[in-house]
This record gives C-alpha cells, sequence and structure tokens, in this order.
C-alpha cells in the first residue's frame, strides 16, 4: 500500500495543471511545455514571427493564467497589506495598481507582485477595499501563505482565484485598437498607464489592466474560466495573434523585466533586484523596512540587477561569470538571449556596483573564447506606451 501511495503521489507531483484554454492552444499547433507546474504554449510554430508580431507588427495575444491571483479585502486589508510589502496601498486609488514586492525579514525577496486595486465594496456601511495580488506561477504558494498567515487577525480575507480565472494579455503597438474593439472603447476610455477597469463583456465582468510586459503598448484582462474561450477567439478574431512563451522570454529580457527563480530569489536584498518602482520609503514600517532602507540612505549594495550587451551573436548562457578588462570577476549572468530587435546578444546580470556605469567595458571568458560586452541601463528597449 505503501509503494501504490508514493506512485500515486509521484504522478500528481508530474502532472502539470493545464489552462482552459489548452485545447485552443493545441488546436493551433502550439508545441506545450511545463514551466513551474503548468503546461504553457512553447510557440504556436514560429517563435522569431511571433516575436515580430508584438515587437514590430500588431497585437499578440498570450495565455498568462499560470501567474496567481489572489483577492485581498476586508476593512484593514489596506494596513495588513502595508506591512507586508514594500510599495504603499494607502497612495493606490481605486482602478489603479502599483509594482510591489514580498521581502522577509532580513529584506531578501520572496516574491514580485502586481497590486490592483478594484472597485470598493459599497453594499455596507462603509466601504471596504478590494486588491487584486497578480505574482508569479513560481511565487503563488509562497504570497498565498504568507498572506493567509494573517487571516485570523483581523479583518483581512483573501481568496485564491487562479483555478477559477484566466489571464489573457494583449501586447504590441494594435493592443489597444484591438482591446477597445472586443469590451468597448467607452468602457475603457479611462484606462491609461497604471489603470484599471471592471467592465461587462456579453454579460461577464472582465477587469481590464494595461500594463506592459514587454515595452509595447499591453493590456491584460482578467475573466472567468469558463468565459475565457470566448473571449481569446474574439480577440483573435480582432486581430490579436497567438504568441508563446519563447517569443515573450526575448520580449521579457529586453524589456529588462526580472523573472524569479532566474534573475531573482529569496538570496537577493530586495534593493539589488533593480525593482526600483515597487518600493516606498516614505510608508513608514513592514517586514524588511529597516534593512531596506539602510541601504538607501546609508549606503549602497554590493551588486545590483542590470544589463549586458555583447558584440553580435555571442554564445553564452545563463549563469556565465562576467569579468572586467583586468580579468576580475565582478558578476554573474541571468537571463541571455538574442535580441532581434537589437541584433545582439543581451543578459540581464548581477554587477558589482563599482562596474554599474553604463558603458562599462566587460566580458564573458569561456575557454578560449572571449565574449566583450558594456553594461546598459534597463530596458534596452525604451518603453513605446501611448
Amino acid at each position: 500500500m505503501s509503494i501504490g501511495l508514493k506512485m500515486s503521489e509521484a504522478v500528481d507531483q508530474i502532472t502539470a495543471k493545464r489552462s482552459v484554454l489548452d485545447e485552443i492552444h493545441v488546436s493551433l499547433g502550439a508545441v506545450m511545455t511545463e514551466r513551474e507546474g503548468w503546461s504553457i504554449p512553447k510557440s504556436y510554430g514560429d517563435a522569431l514571427q511571433e516575436y515580430a508580431t508584438i515587437r514590430e507588427q500588431g497585437a499578440g495575444l498570450i495565455d498568462l493564467s499560470a501567474r496567481g491571483r489572489l483577492i485581498v479585502s476586508g476593512s484593514e486589508a489596506v494596513s495588513f497589506l502595508n506591512g507586508l510589502i514594500t510599495n504603499d496601498v494607502k497612495t493606490l486609488p481605486e482602478n489603479h495598481w502599483m509594482a510591489a514586492a514580498f521581502p522577509n525579514v532580513h529584506g531578501r525577496l520572496i516574491a514580485s507582485v502586481r497590486v490592483v486595486r478594484l472597485k470598493d465594496d459599497t453594499t455596507g456601511k462603509s466601504a471596504v477595499p478590494i486588491f487584486l495580488i497578480d505574482t508569479e506561477a513560481a511565487t503563488h504558494n509562497t504570497v498565498l501563505k504568507t498572506l493567509q498567515r494573517f487571516t485570523l487577525a483581523g479583518d483581512f480575507r483573501v481568496t485564491d482565484v487562479t483555478d477559477a480565472t484566466s489571464l489573457l494579455s494583449v501586447q504590441g503597438k494594435d493592443a489597444a485598437r484591438v482591446v477597445r474593439g472586443v469590451v468597448g472603447a467607452a468602457a475603457i476610455a479611462d484606462v491609461g498607464q497604471n489603470r484599471a477597469e471592471q467592465v461587462e463583456w456579453r454579460n461577464s465582468p472582465v477587469t481590464v489592466v494595461r500594463a506592459t510586459h514587454t515595452s509595447e503598448d499591453g493590456f491584460d484582462l482578467l475573466v472567468a474560466g469558463q468565459q475565457a474561450p470566448e473571449l481569446w477567439e474574439t480577440l483573435s478574431r480582432a486581430g490579436a495573434r497567438p504568441v508563446g512563451f519563447d517569443a515573450l522570454e526575448v520580449l521579457r529580457i529586453e524589456a529588462g523585466q526580472p523573472r524569479y527563480g532566474i534573475d531573482m530569489n529569496d538570496t537577493n536584498v530586495v534593493s539589488e533586484t533593480n525593482l526600483d518602482d515597487a518600493v516606498s520609503f516614505t510608508k513608514g514600517c513592514y517586514i524588511g523596512q529597516e534593512i531596506i532602507a539602510r541601504i538607501k540612505y546609508r549606503g549602497h549594495v554590493a551588486k545590483k540587477l542590470t544589463g549586458i550587451v555583447f558584440e553580435g551573436k555571442a554564445e553564452i548562457e545563463s549563469g556565465a561569470m562576467l569579468q572586467a578588462g583586468d580579468d576580475k570577476e565582478i558578476g554573474r549572468l541571468t537571463s541571455v538571449t538574442f535580441s532581434p530587435h537589437l541584433a545582439r546578444t543581451i543578459s540581464l546580470a548581477y554587477v558589482k556596483y563599482d562596474y554599474l556605469a553604463p558603458g562599462t567595458q566587460v566580458k564573458v571568458v569561456i575557454g578560449k573564447e572571449n565574449f566583450p560586452g558594456i553594461v546598459s541601463e534597463l530596458p534596452f528597449v525604451p518603453k513605446k506606451l501611448i
């Protein structure tokens, strides 16, 4: 019996979760792969064309349902969240979003999130704030457990809506036209950058969040799982083309957006990770705040995530060590890709403080090969937002 239980547990561990859009992806010719416990579309046959759809041509449609989505509410939600994250939700108006980080007591990063303040619940005697916490699949359980620890301490409720909802993203120069054509121009007329709106679409609620994952204009659409296939098909008919995660990874790196588990983890102090817009230094106390504030006001980090641009196409991989011109070891590469837009290999990398100035000459040495590069500010591709 014990052997049978172990085999069953092993099967559970290797069975990837599937989006409600899985059959659609397969029907479109997607090559599926597993990442962080989810089956996701690697590409739909031509990753370079999918990349170009977003970077150059129009609107790409991405299934981001593997990301974690939590609803936080209650009369004490603001104070509880402010004690756990780096940014100040007291300053966040309804229908807006901000980046934030969950640090541990040592100021090290356990999750990077997006906090969306939805419309307050006004059905009672006083308005109750409602927040959507959006995080990577890799940090979903960490964020959930961190929040759940405090639900018995006051009026602070947490609901995991990941399995009940889907998250679709439309990215690219033509994203606004596509989304407005589907959900209605008037419905999202006020959805500017860092804004959100809850609209009705075919008698179902859809939360529209204006956000980029690619340095191009973009919209994320949160919808009930059963409505996701119809919304996907409608966005497709409006001109959005499916984009898999191979292309998205290149776009992400060009946009300078770090990914948990590759570019950052719980060994990194939040201040090292280039998540500067996720930290408020005026909000007061939160877990890990003393260390993060001390770094800012009394010194600087020993290293920080930045960009490296190599000459041409360099055959290097994540984890390669970075050297200065005098052969001194000064850092380590994290995400690496060839950028079609720049026609060069680029990388995110942790670089020692004294070498962070843009234009600093660096190199990676692998065997007898020498790959020269320069330090670059992030993002590699500037944001082109409307």
